[in-house]
């Protein structure tokens, strides 16, 4: 499986959008340097609870102190872990966990299994701006989660849409049916994009895509 976490930036500060898998840290911290940026990360927003998605986030956590984290509420237990995750089975989850390291191990049971304090300390609300990186809109979207959000980065006119939508071979398609158990609001969501001017969007599952998005996403939500 390849994901596309997003890195936003400023002069001050480095902002990371979703965390990867449980041991995908050191991974993401390592292309972070590769791409030449230095700033100090300081936040990390997460678009919702599946695993691929904050699985990285214990590691983070742990070696950055200070980290802010951002969810939506109606995602927040999950990911503090008072809650199960909707779509991962524990005997799943336990086999991945087994092949990782027992560092990773550790860090993911105290956030996650027997959690020792929360993982969120910021709650994001749609509609709102983030000031991070010249101003990062909320887009409550639900549907693939109760809590999914996407997030609108305003001076570069990109949508990080998480997995709200997906990128097939250039083809901007909606969310998988089979990981959304609420397809229907999941389709609804996708309407409130046409009050963005988006230009370029990136879908955690196929990566970026420029051109035409607005015509793009009407297509998709013309069929609704």
């Amino acid at each position: 499986m390849t994901i596309c976490p997003t890195v936003l930036f400023d002069t001050k500060e480095s902002i990371l959008i979703d965390t990867g898998m449980p041991g995908s840290a050191p991974g993401i911290l390592e292309l972070i340097q590769r791409a030449g940026i230095r700033q100090r990360l300081s936040t990390i927003l997460l678009t919702h609870q599946d695993i691929d998605h904050i699985g990285g986030l214990p590691t983070f956590k742990a070696d950055i102190p200070g980290l802010l984290v951002y969810a939506h509420e109606k995602d927040q237990a999950v990911i503090n872990g008072k809650q199960p995750m909707l779509k991962v089975q524990l005997e799943r989850l336990a086999g991945l966990l087994a092949t990782l390291p027992k560092k990773t191990q550790s860090d993911f049971n105290a956030a996650f299994v027997k959690p020792t304090s929360a993982n969120v300390n910021r709650i994001k609300v749609d509609g709102e701006t983030l000031p991070f990186a010249g101003g990062i809109k909320v887009i409550h979207t639900p549907g693939h989660t109760p809590g999914h959000v996407c997030f609108y980065h305003l001076p570069s006119k990109t949508l990080v849409a998480g997995d709200a939508m997906v990128i097939e071979n250039g083809e901007l398609k909606g969310p998988v049916e089979a990981l959304t158990p609420d397809l229907r609001t999941a389709l609804q969501s996708l309407k409130k994009f046409k009050m963005y001017d988006i230009e370029n969007v990136i879908c955690y599952h196929g990566g970026r895509l420029r051109g035409n998005i607005r015509e793009r996403i009407a297509a998709l939500t013309d069929r609704i």
